[in-house]
């Protein structure tokens, strides 16, 4: 696979758990993930296990249907960029929101190393209100 195919397959699965299981075929062990400064899961977070426990168990506890809608990728070596919208309903709230976002992917012979996330921390965190 290539670099942009891993980065596709994380996102453009059936289902969610397609997607979580391809990312987790493809993560190093060291892996490390951002996410943005303001977003309510802001933080580095180093292996799988800590990024299932920080950012996807909260996401699927706390949203309903929350989602990364992917509109274009760019690719170059080894990293991959990917643009698009998240949308969701906070279960807490009720609110939905979208918010324009981009990820930043870094690999090494076919392995995700490092995640970073862009996005329009303000949306998510009013909905949550």
């Amino acid at each position: 696979m290539t670099n942009l195919e891993i980065v596709k397959s994380t996102y453009e699965g059936k289902t969610s758990e397609e997607n979580g299981r391809a990312l987790a075929a493809h993560v190093d062990d060291s892996v490390q993930w951002t996410e943005a400064k303001g977003f309510p899961y802001a933080g580095t977070y180093v292996g799988l296990e800590e990024i299932t426990k920080n950012v996807f168990s909260r996401l699927a506890s706390e949203w309903i249907d929350y989602k990364f809608t992917p509109e274009d990728y760019v690719a170059s070596d080894d990293k991959v960029v990917a643009f698009g919208s998240y949308t969701g309903i906070n279960k807490a709230s009720g609110k939905p929101f979208s918010a324009r976002v981009a990820h930043i992917w870094l690999l090494r012979e076919g392995k995700i190393i490092k995640f970073e996330q862009f996005v329009d921390s303000k949306t998510v965190v009013d909905a949550m209100q």
